[in-house]
C-alpha cells in the first residue's frame, strides 16, 4: 500500500514537472529528541517540525523522492524538502549556504571547491544516462543501436537525417525514415549533461574540441528542455526527436531507449547489471573527494554512459540538530534505503565505495564538535 501511494504521488509530481519533493507526514506519534539550543532533557517535537532543505540534480529525483517519503515513517520529526532544479542550481545554492545539502551528478571543479571551503561530495547511487528517441516508424521495432561517434555526430549537427548511412549501418533492416532529426538537450546546468558530455568527449575528438565537458555547454544544435523531466517531455511530444535522460525517467515515461555499442565493441542495453559492471570496471580506487568519472567503461558488458550522483554537504555544520538528522538520513539511505534504489533502476554503491562514504559521514562535525553517533 505504501509503495502504491508513493507511485501515485511521484506520478503527479513528474507529470506536472514540479520542482519540489516533500515527504508525506504520517500520523505516527513524534519521537523525542534533544531540543535545539542545547537545552537538556528530551523534547517532543511535532511531526515534521525539523525541515532539512536541499536542491539540485534531477537525475536522482525519483529515488530521492522515494527515500524522503519512506524516511518519514522512520523519523516523523524531520521533513526533507528537495527542489529538483538541476546540478548547477544545487551547486550555487549550497555554495551560498541557502540549503542544507545539494544534489549533483557533476563533479565539482577546483573553482567550486574554492568558493565553498569544506564542501564534500558523497556518492549516493550510480545510474545510467540513456539516449531516448521518438520515431513512429520504429515504435514496434527492436531498439535502435547507436555508437559514441554517431551519437556525437547527431548532437554536433553533423548527422541530420534518421536514414543517415552512419545510423543505417548500425541498424540493418530497420525502416529508418528520411526525416530530420530533432535534437533535444538540457537548457539548465545539469549533472546529466556533465555525464553525457563527459562520455562524448572521451569518444569523439570533434566533440571534445568543439563543445567539451561541463554541466552547461554551448550546444551546436537542438531544443532545450529544463531538467530530465523537460527533456523527456519534449522528446515524447516531437516525432523524430532524440534526447538523453536518466534511465528511471525513460522507464517511467515508457520511452524508447537506444542500445549502445560500448568500448569493447559490444551492443548493450542500459540495465542495473550493465551499470553495475561499469562501476566495477573502475575497481575500488576512489580519491578523498569521493568523486570520479565512470563513463566509457572497458568491460565487455558495461553500459558506457554511467555515473555516480552525489550529495554535497559541508563537513562542519552550523545547525547541530539539522546536521544530526541529515547524517542519520544518509546512513539509512545508504543501507536500508538501497532496496528502493534497485526498484527504481538506480544502482546501489559497491560495498567498498559505500564504506568509504559512511566513514566520511562519520567525520561530519557541528561547530567543530563531533555529532552523536
Amino acid at each position: 500500500m505504501r509503495k502504491m501511494l508513493f507511485v501515485l504521488l511521484l506520478g503527479v509530481v513528474l507529470a506536472a514537472c514540479g520542482p519540489a519533493s516533500t515527504p508525506p507526514q504520517p500520523s505516527t506519534p513524534a519521537a523525542s529528541t534533544v531540543a535545539p539550543g542545547g537545552t537538556t532533557g528530551p523534547t517532543v517535537l511535532p511531526t515534521g517540525s525539523i525541515q532539512v532543505n536541499g536542491a539540485g540534480a534531477t537525475f536522482p529525483f525519483p529515488l530521492y523522492s522515494r527515500w524522503f517519503y519512506e524516511y518519514a515513517f522512520i523519523d516523523p520529526t524531520v521533513k526533507f524538502n528537495y527542489q529538483s532544479i538541476g546540478s548547477g542550481g544545487g551547486i550555487k545554492q549550497i555554495t551560498a549556504r541557502t540549503v542544507d545539502f545539494a544534489g549533483s551528478d557533476a563533479i565539482l571543479t577546483p573553482e567550486n571547491y574554492a568558493a565553498a571551503p569544506g564542501i564534500q561530495m558523497l556518492p549516493t547511487v550510480g545510474g545510467a544516462v540513456v539516449p531516448v528517441y521518438n520515431m513512429a516508424e520504429l515504435k514496434d521495432q527492436v531498439a535502435l543501436v547507436l555508437d559514441g561517434i554517431t551519437l556525437a555526430g547527431i548532437f554536433l549537427g553533423q548527422i541530420t537525417k534518421w536514414n543517415d548511412p552512419a545510423i543505417a549501418a548500425l541498424n540493418p533492416g530497420l525502416p529508418l525514415p528520411d526525416r530530420d532529426i530533432i535534437v533535444v538537450h538540457r537548457s539548465d546546468g545539469s549533472g546529466t549533461t556533465f555525464i553525457f558530455t563527459d562520455y562524448l568527449s572521451q569518444v569523439s575528438a570533434d566533440w571534445k574540441a568543439q563543445v567539451g565537458n561541463a554541466p552547461s555547454v554551448e550546444w551546436p544544435v537542438g531544443l532545450g528542455g529544463k531538467g530530465n523531466e523537460g527533456v523527456a517531455g519534449m522528446v515524447r511530444q516531437n516525432d523524430g526527436a532524440i534526447g538523453y535522460v536518466e534511465l528511471a525517467y525513460a522507464r517511467q515515461n515508457k520511452m524508447s531507449i537506444a542500445r549502445m555499442v560500448n568500448a569493447a565493441g559490444n551492443t548493450v542495453e542500459a540495465t542495473i547489471e550493465t551499470t553495475q559492471n561499469a562501476m566495477a570496471d573502475f575497481g575500488d580506487a576512489m580519491p578523498d573527494t569521493l568523486a570520479r568519472s565512470i563513463v566509457n567503461a572497458p568491460g565487455a558488458n558495461s553500459w558506457p554512459i554511467a555515473g555516480y550522483t552525489y550529495f554535497l554537504v559541508y563537513m562542519d555544520q552550523t545547525d547541530c540538530l539539522k546536521a544530526q538528522k541529515l547524517v542519520e538520513f544518509i546512513r539509512w539511505a545508504l543501507t536500508q534505503g538501497s532496496s528502493y534504489a534497485t526498484e527504481l533502476e538506480y544502482v546501489p554503491l559497491p560495498e567498498n565505495v559505500r564504506n568509504l562514504v559512511l566513514a566520511k559521514v562519520d567525520q561530519i562535525t557541528c561547530n567543530g564538535a563531533p555529532l552523536d553517533r
